[in-house]
Formats: C-alpha cells, sequence, structure tokens
C-alpha cells in the first residue's frame, strides 16, 4: 500500500530507519488508488518514477501499464518485501535510496506518487526547479495545504511563479485522511502536473527568470511599483503597466502566468543586465 508520512509526530530513527520519516501512513482506499492510476494516463512505452513506494498499492498496478517502473523506497524491511513481490515484473526496477539523494532519470520519464509530507517542497524543487531535466508530467498525493500552496492563484513564492513557466499544475481533489492507515492528522489532495507544449520562458533563461519572480515576490501584497523598484526605473513601470493591461494596483501575487512572461521579456529588453536579480541559491536538501 502506498505510504504518506505525518510531519506533526517527531521521532530520532537510528541507523538504518529512513532519515526524517516522521510516521508512515498507508493510502488504502481501491477507488483513490484507481483514481490515481487513470490520472496519469501511462502508456506502455513510458518510464514511471515512485517516489515512496511503501508496500507497493500503486507499483504493481503501474506495472501493468508502464514500459518501466522505478519504485524509489528507503525504508530496508519494505524494500526487501517490494522486490520479492517484483518478481513477477520484470519492468519493476526497487531502488532503495533516500529520495533527496537520487538522481532523476536522464531521459523522458513521468511520476506516480504518494509524496512523504514531510519533504514535500524538497521534491517538487527536485523535480521542477530544473525544467531541462527529462520530467513531463505526474499525478501526486499531497498535503491538501501544500497542493492549495503550489496550484493557487496567490502566489507568493519564486520557484513556484517559476515552475508555472513550464508546467501547468492542477488541484484535482482531496483525498480523505480516512482513505490511509492509520489515517494522518490532515487531509491530503491529488494534484496533476504537466509540461507546457510552449514555455512562457525559454529553458535556458530559467535562472534569470527566478531572480526576477524571487525578488519580486519578497513581499507578495506589494504593488507591481514597489515589487519592481530597484529593477525597471519609474517610466518603465508606467509602460510596464500599461504593457501588462493593469489599470489599477494590484499585489504582485496576483500576477498570471502571462503578465509574469511580458515582465520578463520587458526586462530582457530595456533593463541592463547588470540591474537584473539573482536568484537565491538553493541547496538540495529537506529545507
Amino acid at each position: 500500500m502506498t505510504r504518506q508520512i505525518h510531519k506533526n509526530r517527531k521521532k530520532t530513527f537510528t541507523s538504518g530507519d529512513p532519515p526524517n520519516f516522521l510516521g508512515q501512513h498507508f493510502l488504502h482506499h481501491r477507488k483513490t488508488i484507481r483514481e490515481i492510476i487513470d490520472q496519469a494516463i501511462v502508456g506502455d512505452q513510458e518510464t514511471v518514477l515512485e517516489l515512496g513506494a511503501g508496500k507497493g498499492a500503486l507499483t504493481f498496478m503501474l506495472a501493468q501499464k508502464a514500459g518501466k517502473v522505478l519504485a524509489v523506497e528507503y525504508d530496508a524491511k519494505l524494500v526487501e518485501s517490494l522486490k520479492q513481490k517484483a518478481v513477477p515484473y520484470p519492468n519493476i526496477h526497487i531502488i532503495h535510496q533516500d529520495i533527496l539523494k537520487m538522481r532523476l532519470p536522464k531521459g523522458k520519464f513521468i511520476v506516480v506518487s504518494n509524496i512523504p509530507y514531510s519533504i514535500t517542497t524538497p521534491i517538487m524543487k527536485m523535480l521542477l526547479n530544473a525544467p531541462s531535466n527529462g520530467f513531463q508530467r505526474g499525478v501526486m498525493v499531497v498535503e491538501k495545504g501544500a497542493a492549495k500552496r503550489f496550484t493557487s492563484k496567490w502566489v507568493k513564492d519564486g520557484y513556484v511563479a517559476a515552475w508555472r513557466m513550464y508546467f501547468d499544475l492542477t488541484y484535482v481533489k482531496e483525498i480523505s485522511r480516512n482513505h490511509f492507515s492509520p489515517p494522518p492528522n490532515v487531509d491530503s489532495a491529488m494534484i496533476t502536473i504537466n509540461r507546457k507544449a510552449t514555455p512562457m520562458v525559454p529553458v535556458k533563461d530559467y535562472l534569470a527568470f527566478r531572480g526576477l519572480a524571487d525578488y519580486a515576490l519578497m513581499e507578495p501584497r506589494a504593488s507591481i511599483d514597489w515589487a519592481l523598484k530597484g529593477v525597471f526605473t519609474p517610466p518603465q513601470i508606467r509602460y510596464l503597466k500599461r504593457k501588462l493591461g493593469l489599470k489599477q494596483d494590484v499585489p504582485v501575487a496576483c500576477l498570471s502566468e502571462l503578465q509574469w512572461g511580458l515582465i520578463f521579456e520587458t526586462m530582457k529588453q530595456l533593463v541592463p543586465r547588470f540591474r537584473w536579480p539573482k536568484a537565491k541559491k538553493e541547496k538540495r536538501g529537506r529545507n
């Protein structure tokens, strides 16, 4: 069964136990499991990456549809059980590893997972912070609050604004805590992620856009004038607001993907490179 990790209970693990895993919750609701598989629309030539395979509730159903399933699990006991169950499935590869220390597949791949609450954002960053990688789309079960934050029209984080230049993130449905055993203290939600056919910003410009988004969203409720001062001059900001169709001040967190794309293109055209904000350095880890 697919495992979920609850974020509130703290526990110190000894060697061989999953690092930072704070309690296991296994998805047992058959209808929800089928809905996850159906949403994924897996083709028989595709590689599926499953992050946190648990007892294999998704793993073996995915193996019936995919060309290859890469099932990642850190818990040694679960890994041994998965390996035994996977013997009849030559297309399943069990990977015993910490999710955040693994290398992503080199070719194109999709992700179908019920990912740990405690490392949800680091996992998302691992997949989405480098749009040049082979990640194409995904169906994920995450903590409900995180699902709403990633898919909301109100964007307060630069990295989420950057994700949306390359991927469409959609909130599908809430999943009751009672669908897990034992149930966590919070509800979950299913989200989908799909790579845009045409990105809003060229992949080669990811870091430059990320720098702009990080800078502008330091104060998400700030007006465009305040958020972009220091990058654009006042006349440039007035020109930009006309180009964006903004007749009144709106918080920078309310900007649409198209508006973010226009801001970035205008910066490239009008702003000397030395005034472009630098992207925050991301450390790959559990924060």
